[in-house]
């Protein structure tokens, strides 16, 4: 039998490139997004629009899963928003827009999948950010959601263990995302193109270069598979090119890649 994992923020880079993997590997994708179905990768299998922010829609999900696929093997908590903008600045909207959207949605689909994922000895992969190390200025919002989210990431591991659900979080950095590209051409980075801004910043990671959607979805299927991670729970698996093994403070002292 396919095993199923079920993606959300799946009209995203990260989420088409996730999605993406997972077919090839075999799996069915059920890809959630508050999107519509043409932005999303026809490597999903199923598709339901929905804003998992929402107890009611989570439920809908859950309902359509149970219905149509009977089961479900992985989850991966992937929907996310981010605002670029200073504390000061942050709006209360934005600043609960952005804590529903990356930390409640992940609690509420848990909860609702709790006992398709108890039934399967599935996983939970729980994507958030580097900003959760370290970050930057403009970020509050973001950065504070993706950091409650790996704390989040060991309770559920704490939790759901007895269950034989396995949870760990995966750290990404700079990838090449619609994600990444607004934020650049909102001023995250002053001045140029985008795709020198791109180029700018890949030079700073230590592979020489910005992520992949793929290799980012690689990573999450390795801890979603119990046949590959299944000693593994409770992690965070940063996947940056190398760009947090680097001290801010001796950049000026390395030669650019």
């Amino acid at each position: 039998m396919r095993r199923v994992v079920l993606i959300t923020g799946a009209a995203g880079g990260i989420g088409r490139g996730c999605g993406k993997v997972f077919a090839e590997a075999g799996w069915t994708v059920v890809g959630v997004d508050k999107r519509p179905q043409p932005v999303l990768s026809e490597d999903a299998s199923r598709f339901i629009k929905a804003d998992v922010s929402q107890p009611d829609a989570v439920a809908q999900v859950i309902q359509e899963v149970t219905k149509h696929e009977g089961r479900m093997d992985a989850l991966v908590n992937n929907a996310a928003v981010q605002v670029c903008s200073s504390l000061l600045e942050t709006t209360v909207d934005e600043w609960d827009l952005t804590m529903a959207t990356n930390v409640r949605s992940v609690f509420l689909l848990v909860c609702a999948a709790h006992s398709l994922l108890r039934d399967s000895g599935g996983a939970v992969v729980n994507v958030s950010s580097v900003h959760a190390l370290s970050t930057s200025e403009g970020m509050a919002a973001y950065a504070a959601s993706k950091g409650a989210l790996v704390s989040l990431t060991r309770v559920m591991a704490l939790e759901f263990a007895r269950d034989g659900i396995r949870v760990n979080a995966i750290l990404p950095g700079a990838v090449d995302t619609e994600m990444l590209r607004m934020g650049l051409e909102r001023g995250h980075l002053k001045g140029g193109e985008t795709a020198d801004l791109i180029m700018e910043l890949g030079s700073r990671h230590a592979v020489g270069r910005v992520g992949r959607p793929e290799e980012i979805g690689r990573a999450v299927l390795f801890l979603a598979d119990g046949r590959e991670s299944s000693f593994i729970t409770g992690q965070t698996l940063t996947v940056d090119g190398g760009a947090t093994a680097r001290l801010s403070t001796e950049w000026a002292g390395f030669p650019k890649p």
